[in-house]
């Protein structure tokens, strides 16, 4: 399945997250036995098989044969509309013993920005498609293929828009149990759009626990230019006090340079990221940047901080960019090649959605 995401001209690679950030995401949010985990746009189950490692490696439980079953049979949900991907998440599943071959299926072939969920649940992990807007596919009277530019009006969304990372990120707060926790790939825009995105920027921060943002590099997804961050969000019951108090940032972008080919991202890349989360007890953290450290990754931003700046943006930067001062120490020419063609992609992505504006 790799290899076959790596196929780009087929656009296989849309739905394919590097396994090494699944494994850290799972790592840092360490699901429990017996909780249900779900992923609004599955793809290929990458994250329910990360999670079922992590579940029955040894060195993390010791489960009992209820807990098995459990595992088995009702822990994983998914949607993925997708015809063939959601038929490759299957035979995944099954050949790593979830799911039965016949019966019921817990992946849904249904848009699951429709409607609410039938249920909560206690974890979700998803990497939702990137691309800005949603549209349905018809034949008009004359027989002719059209795109119609889909909005989704939900009474339990913060804010209408056909940004679909933005549904997304409202439609996974609404699957979380009010003990729920989630951990969610969203691109750059998520963090600094105006309109409906500060609306759910201020919701996010007033009724969860927004804690953790982990910056990602360029060149580690098949879609060229992609900027993308990982949320790490708790749910809360209602309250009319916020329940975001600090936002720990970890920059692994600011000089981080990384391609598909010459330097892929790997589980090793991330580990000073998880030993930072300190999942075992994340209200213990030590950061790492300091005046005295100006070039530490690891850093804590209070929420009124956060809620004054313009359209009370998460998008923050605080790192030197090496490349603009150190020419001794450029990377390799192939790897500039290849990161001019992420910045240049990226850009006319930008161009492209101000255009559809």
């Amino acid at each position: 399945m790799e290899r076959n995401a790596e196929d780009t001209k087929s656009g296989a690679g849309q739905y394919f997250t590097p396994r090494a950030l699944i494994r850290a995401m799972v790592e840092c949010v360490r699901p429990e036995p017996g909780k249900t985990i779900a992923d609004p746009a599955c793809g290929t189950g990458g994250f329910f098989l990360a999670a079922h490692d992590f579940l029955t490696d040894s060195k993390n439980y010791a489960l009992d044969k209820d807990q098995k079953s459990f595992l088995k049979h009702s822990t994983f949900f998914g949607n993925e509309i997708v015809a063939g991907t959601r038929r490759l998440c299957l035979m995944n599943m099954f050949l790593h013993g979830i799911g039965e071959i016949t019966g019921e299926t817990r992946v849904s072939s249904a848009d699951a920005l429709i409607s609410p969920s039938d249920e909560t649940f206690d974890y979700v992990l998803a990497n939702p498609p990137f691309g800005k807007k949603s549209s349905m596919s018809f034949t008009n009277a004359e027989g002719e293929q059209e795109a119609e530019e889909l909005t989704y009006n939900r009474q339990d969304f913060w804010a209408t828009t056909s940004n679909k990372q933005l549904n997304f990120v409202q439609h996974i707060r609404t699957m979380l149990k009010t003990t729920g926790r989630a951990a969610v790939v969203v691109p750059d825009n998520v963090l600094f759009e105006g309109g409906a995105g500060e609306t759910i920027r201020r919701k996010l921060l007033q009724t969860t626990d927004l804690h953790t943002i982990l910056r990602l590099p360029t060149g580690i997804f098949y879609a060229q230019g992609v900027k993308a961050n990982v949320l790490f969000f708790d749910n809360r019951p209602a309250s009319p006090d916020p329940q975001t108090s600090t936002v720990w940032y970890y920059d692994y972008r600011t000089n981080v340079h990384h391609t598909l080919k010459q330097k892929p991202l790997t589980y090793a890349h991330l580990e000073d990221f998880i030993a930072c989360y300190n999942a075992r007890n994340r209200h213990e953290r030590t950061p790492t940047w300091s005046e005295e450290t100006p070039d530490g990754r690891w850093r804590a931003f209070d929420r009124e901080e956060l809620l004054a700046r313009d359209k009370a943006s998460l998008d923050i930067f605080w790192l030197r960019d090496a490349s603009m001062t150190d020419l001794e120490n450029l990377p390799e020419p192939e790897m500039l090649a290849e990161e001019i063609m992420e910045n240049l992609s990226s850009a006319l992505a930008s161009f492209e959605a101000v255009s559809e504006q």
